[in-house]
C-alpha cells in the first residue's frame, strides 16, 4: 500500500467517524480541563471539531511526513490560535500538548477497525498517525512558549516604563527617580521618557534622583551621561541628586568627570537649585 493510500484511509476513517471521535476526544479533554463553563465547553467543542475537519483534510493531501506543507496551514494555523489563547489565560505547556495527545486514544480505536484484518495495515497507520500527532503537538508547545515569551518582554517593557516615572515638580523644572539598576534597556526607556517630557512640558531643568540606585559602576555612569546629554540636547538642564558618600568615593575612584554637572546629596537641594536657575524661589512664613 502505498503512502497516498494510507492518507486516503487515515482521511476517511476521520470522516466516517468524525462524531464518535469527537465525543471520545471531547470527553477526555473536559475530564482534564480545570475550566468547566458552559462557553469553555463549547469553545473546546468547536476547536476538536474544526481540528478533525482540518486534520482530515490535510492528510488526505497525502503529505504525512512534512506537517509545514501548505496542506497543513489550516490546522497550524487553529493550533496557534489555540496555543496562544491558552498562553494568555494562564494554562500551562503540557496542558496545551495534551488537546492533541489526548487524540490518539480514540483516534487508533476507529483505525483499529478500519484496518481490521490487515496488521500490517495497521502498524503502519497507527505510526504515521502517532508521528503526526507528536509532531502537531510539539508545535503547540513551540507556539505557546513563543506567545509566553512576547508576554514576558512586553510586561518587562510595561515594569521599565513604569519604574522610571517623570514627575513635573514645578513649571519648567521635571523629576526622575530611579529606584534599582540601570541596565542598557532601562537607560534606553529613561531617555525616551525624559526626551518625551521634555517636549511636552517645555521643562528647562530635569532632576535625576539616584538614592534609590544601589550602587554606580562605570556603565551606569556612561548611561546617566547619555541621558544628560541627550537632554541638553533637547534645551533642558539636568541635575543629578542622591549622591550618597560610598557614591560619591565611587565616582571619583571610576574616574567619571561629572565636573560640567550640578550634583547635590538630597532632591530637595536639587529642587532648590532648579527652583533658582528657573528665577522661581520658595518663602517660609513664620506663623
Amino acid at each position: 500500500m502505498s503512502m497516498k493510500d494510507y492518507a486516503d484511509r487515515i482521511s476517511q476513517t476521520v470522516l466516517d467517524q468524525e462524531a464518535a471521535i469527537g465525543a471520545e476526544w471531547l470527553s477526555q479533554l473536559e475530564a482534564l480541563s480545570v475550566r468547566s463553563n458552559a462557553a469553555a465547553r463549547e469553545q473546546l467543542r468547536s476547536h476538536c471539531n474544526h481540528f478533525l475537519k482540518a486534520f482530515a483534510t490535510a492528510t488526505r493531501g497525502g503529505e504525512l511526513e512534512n506537517i509545514d506543507h501548505r496542506s497543513w496551514d489550516e490546522l497550524r494555523d487553529l493550533l496557534a490560535e489555540i496555543s496562544s489563547t491558552r498562553a494568555k489565560s494562564g494554562s500551562t505547556p503540557s496542558e496545551t500538548a495534551t488537546f492533541v495527545f489526548s487524540l490518539k486514544q480514540p483516534l487508533f480505536a476507529r483505525l483499529q477497525a478500519a484496518f481490521a484484518g490487515d496488521a500490517e495495515g495497521l502498524a503502519a497507520a497507527s505510526w504515521i498517525v502517532n508521528t503526526l500527532l507528536d509532531k502537531l503537538g510539539l508545535y503547540t508547545i513551540e507556539v505557546f512558549q513563543k506567545t509566553k515569551d512576547q508576554i514576558i518582554v512586553r510586561q518587562q517593557q510595561e515594569l521599565l516604563e513604569l519604574s522610571t516615572p517623570v514627575v513635573k515638580l514645578w513649571n519648567g523644572i521635571l523629576a526622575l527617580p530611579l529606584i534599582g539598576t540601570l541596565d542598557s534597556a532601562r537607560t534606553q526607556v529613561v531617555m525616551e521618557n525624559i526626551l518625551q517630557k521634555i517636549v511636552d512640558t517645555g521643562a528647562m531643568i530635569a532632576i535625576i534622583d539616584i538614592t534609590g540606585v544601589p550602587t554606580v559602576d562605570t556603565l551606569v555612569a556612561q548611561h546617566l551621561m547619555k541621558t544628560i546629554a541627550a537632554a541638553r540636547l533637547m534645551g533642558a538642564d539636568c541635575i543629578i541628586s542622591g549622591i550618597r558618600p560610598q557614591i560619591a568615593q565611587t565616582i571619583v575612584h571610576l574616574g567619571v568627570n561629572l565636573e560640567d554637572v550640578i550634583t547635590k546629596a538630597t532632591l530637595a537641594d536639587a529642587f532648590l537649585v532648579a527652583l533658582e536657575r528657573t528665577g522661581a524661589s520658595i518663602t517660609i512664613k513664620h506663623a
